[in-house]
C-alpha cells in the first residue's frame, strides 16, 4: 500500500512562499486522497502495490486497461506531489557544481533558466505541472504536463518540479500564478535537485 510521505519541514515554514493552510491542505487532503484512490485501484492488482510508484509510471503503456486512468491521475499526483515536497525548504539555496555548469551549457545562465521556466509553466493551460527534466540523452529540458501526467511517462526524469494546480497556490496568490512562480525560488533546496540529476 502507499502512503503519505512525511514532510522535512512544518506547514508554516515556507512561509510567506507558501502559506500554512495551504500547505496542510495540500498535502493532508489533497496528496492522500490521491494515494487512496490509487491503493483503492490496485486492490485488484496486488502485484503493483509492492512496486515503487516511479516504475509504474516508467511502465505506464504495460497496464492493464483497467486501472490505466486511476494510475495516470492518482499514481502521477502521489509520484508529482511526492517529488515536490522533497525539494521544497525554508532554506533558499541556489545549484552549483554539475547541475549548475548543466543549467549554463543549456539554457545560457540560471536567471535564464528561470526565466524560461516561468514562462513556460505559466502558459501552462488549466491545471498542470512545470518540469526541468533529464531527457534519456541525459539532457536538461523545461516541459509542462497537464492535470496529474509524469514526466516519467514519456522516459523523462523529473529532477525539479512545481505544481500549478490552483490548491497549489490559490489562498494566498489568487489567480496571480506567476507571482506564485516567481516566488518559488525562495524555498527550493537545490541540493536535492542536485541529488535527482545524479551529483
Amino acid at each position: 500500500m502507499f502512503t503519505l510521505p512525511k514532510l522535512n519541514f512544518e506547514y508554516s515554514d515556507l512561509e510567506p512562499t507558501i502559506d500554512a493552510q495551504t500547505m496542510e491542505i495540500h498535502h493532508s487532503k489533497h496528496h492522500q486522497g490521491y494515494i487512496n484512490k490509487l491503493n483503492a485501484a490496485l486492490e485488484e492488482h496486488p502485484e503493483l502495490l509492492k512496486k515503487e510508484i516511479n516504475e509504474i509510471l516508467l511502465n505506464f503503456k504495460n497496464l492493464p486497461d483497467d486501472i490505466k486512468k486511476a494510475v495516470r491521475n492518482n499514481g502521477g499526483g502521489h509520484s508529482n506531489h511526492t517529488l515536490f515536497w522533497s525539494i521544497l525548504s525554508p532554506e533558499k539555496s541556489e545549484p552549483s557544481g554539475a547541475l549548475l555548469q548543466a543549467i549554463n551549457d543549456t539554457f545560457g545562465s540560471f536567471v535564464n533558466f528561470k526565466k524560461q521556466f516561468e514562462e513556460a509553466t505559466a502558459a501552462q493551460f488549466g491545471s498542470g505541472w512545470g518540469w526541468l527534466v533529464k531527457t534519456e540523452n541525459n539532457d536538461l529540458k523545461i516541459v509542462t504536463t497537464p492535470n496529474q501526467d509524469s514526466p516519467l511517462m514519456d522516459k523523462q526524469t523529473p529532477i525539479f518540479g512545481v505544481d500549478v494546480w490552483e490548491h497549489a497556490y490559490y489562498l494566498h496568490y489568487q489567480n496571480r500564478r506567476p507571482d506564485y512562480l516567481t516566488s518559488i525560488w525562495d524555498v527550493i533546496s537545490w541540493d536535492k535537485v542536485a541529488e535527482y540529476y545524479g551529483e
